[in-house]
C-alpha cells in the first residue's frame, strides 16, 4: 500500500490533458532558467527523460551512462537540425511513441544489446530535440535556453537512474510501475 498514493498521483498526471510543452515562450525572458524549467514542467518531457534513466538502470553495465549520454547528445543534434530548418514530420507523435515504447520496455523489463538500446533512445531523442529546436530561434537567448534544457534533461536521467537502481531492492516493481504509467501516458498523448 505504500506505493498506492504515489502510483495514483502519477496515474492522474499521466491521464491529464496534454502538457503542450511546445507552444513557445515569452521571447523577452526566455533563457537559462526557462530552459532549465521546461523539461520539469512538461509531463511528456518529465516522463521521457526519467524513463530513459530507469531503463538504463534496468539494463545495467555500460548502459547506465551510454543511454542517457546518447539521449542528451541526439536531443542536441535534433535541436540544432530544427533550428536550421530540418524538422522531422510528426514530432508530437514521435514524442508520444517515445513514452509508449520506452514505457513498455521498462514495464516488461525489455532487454536488448546496449548499442540497439542506444539507437532506439537516440531516435526518440531527435524528436524531443526537434520540438525545442523549433522554438530556439525566437528566444532571447537560445544558447542559454539550450544549456538549461540539456542540464535539466541530464538531471532527469539521473533521477530515473536513481529510481531504477532503488527499484532493484523491491524486485523491480517500482520501475515496472513507472514503465506502465509512462506507456499509458504515451497512449493518452497519442489520442489527445
Amino acid at each position: 500500500m505504500r506505493l498506492a498514493r504515489p502510483a495514483l498521483a502519477v496515474a492522474l498526471l499521466a491521464f491529464a490533458a496534454p502538457a503542450l510543452a511546445h507552444p513557445g515562450h515569452d521571447p523577452a525572458s526566455a533563457g537559462f532558467v526557462a530552459g532549465l524549467l521546461h523539461p520539469l514542467l512538461g509531463i511528456d518531457h518529465l516522463l521521457a527523460m526519467t524513463i530513459v534513466g530507469v531503463w538504463a538502470a534496468q539494463l545495467g553495465g555500460r548502459a547506465l551512462w551510454l543511454l542517457p549520454t546518447s539521449f542528451v547528445t541526439l536531443m542536441a543534434v535534433g535541436g540544432i537540425a530544427a533550428m536550421n530548418g530540418f524538422v522531422p514530420p510528426h514530432i508530437e507523435a514521435g514524442i508520444a511513441a517515445s513514452l509508449l515504447v520506452l514505457g513498455v520496455l521498462v514495464a516488461m523489463r525489455g532487454q536488448m544489446p546496449t548499442p540497439a538500446a542506444m539507437s532506439l533512445t537516440a531516435a526518440f531523442a531527435l524528436f524531443h530535440g526537434a520540438a525545442h529546436g523549433q522554438e530556439l530561434p525566437s528566444l532571447a537567448s537560445p544558447a542559454a535556453y539550450a544549456i538549461g534544457f540539456v542540464l535539466a534533461t541530464a538531471a532527469l536521467h539521473g533521477a530515473g537512474l536513481g529510481i531504477g537502481l532503488a527499484s532493484r531492492r523491491h524486485h523491480g516493481h517500482v520501475a515496472r510501475l513507472a514503465g506502465a504509467l509512462t506507456a499509458a501516458a504515451g497512449v493518452a498523448f497519442a489520442f489527445a
